[in-house]
C-alpha cells in the first residue's frame, strides 16, 4: 500500500487489493516517518 503524505491525519476508504473489501485507513506522517497507521475492514 502506497501511502500519499498529504492524506496524512485522515480518514479515507480504500477497496483491498485482494479481496476488493473495503479498508478504513488512518495514518500519521512525521517528516518521513509513519508514526501511526491503522487499517479496519468495514462490513
Amino acid at each position: 500500500m502506497l501511502l500519499d503524505p498529504d492524506m496524512s491525519g485522515e480518514v479515507y476508504v480504500e477497496d483491498c487489493q485482494v479481496c476488493c473489501n473495503p479498508i478504513q485507513i488512518v495514518f500519521v506522517m512525521r517528516g518521513e516517518d509513519v508514526v501511526r497507521f491503522e487499517a479496519v475492514r468495514l462490513q
